[in-house]
């Protein structure tokens, strides 16, 4: 019973960040429109993000890294920012153009052909699950729900 009660909490806080995902695509667009550029929209919206992180940072006691965790990490596992100031930066310019239900349709599609990718081949340190008939025909009907939401 504790594992199910584990499950529907874990199954919770998804379904809660994937509602704050949608929140941030529609308030980002929103701050765009606003001041009339996606770069300061998007430079908001991580200045944000950032702040966020330092009091959960300071609130959770984490210790900041040492020197030495950080010779060691890998110089890619830094590229995280560039990735989501991409990421944010076309959403913040899409959103207005396709809607929120759409825009996000794409990204799952695109997020959901790229971690096949990702797992397949074990890239950046991913755990290697080979990409099988029923993976396969997951992201496939994934991608039709996409045609489906966009018609």
């Amino acid at each position: 019973m504790p594992q199910l009660f584990t499950l529907i909490g874990v199954s919770l806080l998804a379904v809660t960040a994937g509602l704050s995902f949608v929140m941030q695509q529609a308030v980002n667009a929103n701050l765009r429109a606003s001041l009339g550029s996606a770069a300061w929209a998007g430079f908001v919206s991580y200045l944000g993000g950032t702040v966020c992180m330092l009091l959960l940072a300071l609130a959770l006691r984490d210790p900041a890294p040492q020197a030495d965790a950080i010779a060691r990490s890998n110089w890619w596992a830094w590229s995280g920012g560039l990735f989501g100031a991409v990421y944010i930066g076309i959403s913040i310019m899409l959103v207005p153009r396709l809607g929120t239900a759409t825009f996000v349709t794409l990204l799952v599609a695109g997020q959901m052909l790229a971690s096949l990718v990702f797992d397949h081949y074990g890239l950046f340190g991913v755990p290697r699950h080979p990409a099988d008939l029923y993976r396969l025909t997951g992201a496939a009907f994934l991608v039709a729900g996409v045609v489906l939401v966009r018609l």
